[in-house]
């Protein structure tokens, strides 16, 4: 639809930029009671992906425990969501500045938001009755919690926005998004999608993150939004009830054609979009049970190496939780443990007697630990399944700056 900027003196960018002008502003049709038609090929790419992420789900002697391996899976997703909004940091970072909050790392603090913001996401899956563009706010609010633009968390839009071009205006945008005036009937109507169980899950998924993306109802964060999106309809459908596949990861590593995609879907070309969705989920889903396999096979050379202790034992026990926590000190121990400071103590210089846990920082107070071998793998996961390589941007701290290509 066709809108009207008006020109404004004084603003930035030479006269062009305080002309008025005429745009196209896009407003796309309502998604609640549409009909989606799947060719076969299609149809066979998402039950295969289906398949995939069911396999990932699935409890295996050979894995670690679901939740354990979910936990740094879900982290793994944050990290590479953010990444795709060239917020750039790795897993070793990650873990420190979750390990000790002190709010000095702006992006660390903005990637631990978002890792908040997800489990907000999965929770409302669960538990919501019915998912409605407050929880859409509340899932914004928290990704901003903390951060330096905290206070545009969970706040709707009321200016128009764009993708690309200046910041002035929309003039040479790429991508102009509906008007303030729509959102509110066009994000209850995609709330109303979301409960839908007709279509496959993965092509609801897929629909429905591109369908906010289009919408971009905030002022920033957009993008990690709608990816928390996806993850929430694969919970609600009962298709990742544990294990939750990396789907950023997999588009981070596919960033132009991800772009590419949405804007397909845009332009009524609908299964470009759904194949490289699909293919991205049967890739993160794919890999990440490699990924399990191969914590696996991490832990029991770390049982070796410990001397095989009991299974019962706290250090056999704290082996099999290390995923979910790569750097701890005695207090986390004693959580992960449920049992004395002292079983937690034992433990620690069990491990670090083997060379499975190595001491970070000097001293006999505050003394942390981080874990040998795991942030190997996870870099090595991250870059076989979404290198950092083929991410287009770098790395930046949020702005406000209306214009710029929002997320």
């Amino acid at each position: 639809m066709e809108q009207r900027w008006e020109g404004r003196l004084g603003a930035l960018g030479g006269r062009q930029a305080r002309q008025s002008f005429v745009y196209s502003a896009y407003v796309p049709e309502p998604i609640s009671q549409e009909e989606f038609a799947l060719n076969s090929t299609i149809a066979a790419a998402a039950a295969s992906a289906d398949g995939a992420v069911r396999d990932l789900n699935q409890q295996s002697s050979e894995t670690p425990d679901l939740e354990v391996l979910a936990r740094q899976l879900l982290r793994a997703e944050s990290v590479a969501s953010s990444r795709i909004e060239g917020l750039i940091l790795g897993h070793r970072r990650l873990a420190q500045a979750a390990f000790h909050p002190d709010g000095r790392d702006i992006t660390a603090t903005s990637v631990l938001a978002n890792i908040d913001a997800l489990e907000e996401a999965v929770r409302i899956a669960e538990q919501a009755d019915a998912i409605t563009p407050s929880h859409l706010a509340e899932i914004h609010e928290i990704l901003f919690r903390g951060t330096t633009d905290e206070g545009l968390g969970g706040v709707i839009r009321e200016e128009q926005n764009w993708i690309g071009g200046a910041a002035t205006s929309p003039r040479n945008a790429e991508f102009v998004p509906p008007p303030p005036e729509y959102l509110d009937a066009l994000l209850a109507d995609l709330c109303a999608f979301l409960e839908r169980d007709d279509l496959p899950t993965l092509i609801q998924a897929a629909i429905a993150h591109a369908q906010f993306e289009t919408i971009h109802p905030f002022h920033d964060g957009n993008g990690r939004v709608g990816r928390a999106l996806i993850s929430c309809v694969l919970r609600r459908r009962g298709l990742a009830p544990g294990t939750l596949p990396p789907v950023s990861l997999a588009l981070a590593g596919n960033a132009r054609g991800y772009v590419a995609g949405l804007t397909s879907f845009r332009n009524a070309d609908e299964e470009d979009w759904y194949t490289i969705f699909v293919d991205a989920v049967h890739a993160a889903a794919t890999r990440a049970t490699a990924f399990a396999h191969e914590v696996a096979a991490l832990q029991r050379r770390w049982i070796e190496h410990a001397g095989n202790p009991r299974s019962d034992s706290g250090a056999a026990r704290l082996i099999a939780l290390l995923p979910s926590a790569p750097i701890i000190d005695i207090a986390t121990a004693t959580t992960l443990l449920g049992g004395s400071d002292e079983q937690a103590r034992l433990a620690i210089v069990r491990l670090e007697k083997s060379d499975i846990l190595r001491p970070l920082g000097v001293g006999k107070r505050n003394r942390a630990w981080e874990t040998v071998g795991l942030f190997d793998l996870l870099d090595r996961f991250e870059r076989d399944l979404g290198s950092p390589r083929r991410t287009p941007r770098p790395t930046r701290e949020p702005t406000t700056q209306e214009g710029r290509p929002p997320r």
